[in-house]
């Protein structure tokens, strides 16, 4: 059976619980939500897992903060015996529009610290991340306080349809592959 890491980055906390930055953490717990499971708190983050034809998914909400996400990637994919071209990470991303999806297979950072750490932790670049549009309404030397702050009414709205998507996105990445995915879901 054929298992998969879906790393959702967010930070942990109630005052970052509806922040941009934590889309990752919203995502999956809209997955869970939908799969009726809940989180337990593990080494280096809450986990989750679920079976979803002939799947396995593991979903994985790092404790560690954004910023030193890569020490519990790297522990589940070893812990898990989970190749890496079955390593999903969900992160924000400024520069898409709000609610924008972007699948690829392999990238840089992109200025994003929680894949930044990855990258380093990896030693690789060659994973799937699945970035989330945030926008970028806001003024230089403000992107801390905007990714950090919290949906504004119009998001809100908007964001079930788009978790919903989100979560139809994991599912096919570990049922029809990446480029099925990427194919399906870029642009949406």
């Amino acid at each position: 059976m054929k298992t998969f890491l879906i790393a959702g980055l967010g930070n942990i906390g109630e005052k970052y619980a509806n922040t941009r930055h934590n889309i990752g953490f919203k995502i999956l717990d809209e997955l869970a939500s939908k799969e009726n499971i809940s989180f337990e708190t593990e080494k280096l983050g809450d986990i989750a897992k679920f079976r979803f034809k002939g799947r396995t998914f593991i979903l994985l909400k790092p404790s560690t903060y954004m910023n030193l996400s890569g020490k519990a990637v790297k522990y589940w994919l070893t812990k898990e015996k989970v190749a890496i071209e079955n390593l999903l990470v969900i992160c924000d991303d400024l520069n898409l529009e709000f609610g924008a999806i972007r699948v690829k297979a392999k990238g840089s950072d992109g200025g994003h610290n929680g894949l930044k750490d990855i990258n380093a932790v990896l030693n690789t670049q060659q994973y799937a991340r699945f970035r989330f549009g945030v926008g970028a309404d806001f003024s230089k030397g403000r992107q801390v306080d905007y990714v950090l702050g919290e949906w504004d009414t119009n998001e809100n709205k908007a964001l079930p349809e788009r978790l919903d998507k989100g979560c139809e996105l994991i599912k096919s990445f570990g049922t029809a592959g990446l480029n099925n995915t990427m194919n399906a879901f870029n642009g949406k």
